[in-house]
């Protein structure tokens, strides 16, 4: 069984490289993306008149917007480069040589580490000289360190840049095209929101619908159980998204029993904090009804067919017929073994750091992780995108991997091979 596990975590690797270059390749041919966005907000700038008629952009400002999205690249040498097995070029500078010049003066940039950082300053700046055949020169040598060229000659110019690898594998998913933020640390930021949605729908899920499976299952066909089953599969059938919207309108904008968006109120930092909590009981309300309304049938009526099934096995007849109380085979016997089915979802808690619900945080305005994808999908934030989805592969990889030890932690008849 162990190898069985190695080959699961073998596996994540494979299965982020598949899913991650399919939408790389998406980011790729998908029309309305970052660059565009920015030609088209220039062009309107400048229709505006808040820039003059030379604000169009150049072919190397071109070239200079290309690089820094990434789009200069063939599809698998750019791939290659957000994964972070190829080089980067960092600070890329285009220069372009007229007919007749051969060499140009430039700039060499370096950030120097934050200890040595001087205000409103935390770059060392080195002039030096740039030849057309991309021969650079300096009269510091040891500010040329770590300095490549790459000589165009169709295009008469030299691009001058600095080699790193930093992608995906190294934990750096490049900066969002809309907010200009590490998107490793925007997704971070978002996280303690969605893990109190998921931690909270999670437990309260469990807590509720497992005893409320035993009880329809013992009370099966009287009135209990059928009224029970009537409003589970009522909530079960209506969306969380459409609920909320129900939830916002009535309970929240009309009868004002609750806020109709956010995580916290607006005087949520002069509270105590026993107010703190009650402020952030009070937004979380409708939004938890919206998380656990799908999950709430599924969990019952897992738990109730499995315990019936149970009740109606032999060795629980046995356990009767040798005079154990109906109490002691439901509990001791039938629940136990009700329970290993309901183990195997325990897998999903490594969801619950990125379990934000795209359209629920968007009805209620809550600054999470669901909110942060649909804001990345709508702003066509590619590397944004593709951070969200590589934490997410991840997270579900383990999750099943974790529901399949849980199974054969639980069930000793299982064993993987």
């Amino acid at each position: 069984m162990t190898a069985y596990f190695i080959r699961r975590f073998l596996l994540i690797l494979p299965t982020v490289i598949g899913a991650t270059m399919a939408v790389f390749f998406i980011t790729r041919i998908t029309p309305g993306g970052p660059l565009e966005r920015y030609m088209q907000q220039m062009a309107m700038n400048e229709k505006g008149g808040s820039k003059n008629a030379g604000a169009s952009l150049s072919e190397e400002q071109l070239a200079e917007l290309s690089a820094y999205y990434g789009f200069d690249k063939p599809y698998l040498e750019a791939y290659g480069i957000w994964l972070g097995v190829l080089p980067r070029e960092e600070t890329p500078q285009f220069v372009k040589f007229e007919k007749d010049q051969t060499e140009l003066p430039v700039t060499l940039k370096v950030l120097l580490p934050k200890e040595q950082w001087k205000p409103n300053n935390a770059y060392q700046v080195t002039p030096a000289t740039l030849h057309r055949d991309g021969r650079l020169v300096c009269a510091d040598v040891s500010a040329l360190e770590g300095w490549k060229t790459r000589v165009e000659a169709e295009k008469s110019r030299v691009v001058l840049y600095r080699p790193s690898y930093k992608g995906a594998i190294h934990g750096y998913f490049h900066l969002s095209t809309t907010y200009n933020q590490p998107v490793l640390g925007m997704m971070l930021e978002k996280m303690p929101v969605s893990i109190f949605y998921g931690l909270c729908s999670f437990i309260l899920t469990y807590v509720v619908c497992i005893p409320l499976g035993v009880l329809k299952a013992i009370k099966h066909r009287t009135m209990l159980d059928n009224v029970s089953s009537v409003l589970i599969f009522i909530g079960y059938a209506i969306p969380g998204f459409l609920l909320g919207s129900m939830l916002v309108v009535y309970l929240a904008a009309r009868m004002e029993w609750f806020p109709t968006e956010g995580f916290t109120g607006e005087n949520f930092a002069s509270l105590g904090f026993f107010g703190k909590i009650w402020d952030v009981a009070h937004h979380a309300v409708l939004p938890l009804v919206c998380y656990m309304i799908g999950s709430f049938a599924f969990m019952t009526m897992l738990m109730k067919n499995n315990l019936m099934d149970n009740l109606a096995a032999d060795y629980v007849r046995t356990a009767i017929a040798k005079g154990a109380s109906f109490r002691r085979a439901v509990i001791g016997h039938a629940l136990r073994n009700s329970l290993i089915p309901v183990a195997t979802t325990l897998g999903s808690i490594t969801t619950i750091f990125v379990a934000g619900s795209m359209l629920i945080e968007k009805i209620f305005q809550i600054d999470g992780f669901g909110l942060l994808m649909i804001q990345s999908l709508e702003e066509r934030d590619f590397p944004l995108v593709l951070g969200i989805l590589t934490l997410d592969v991840i997270l579900i990889m383990l999750g099943n991997i974790l529901s399949d030890y849980l199974v054969a932690l639980t069930d000793p008849r299982v064993r993987f091979e």
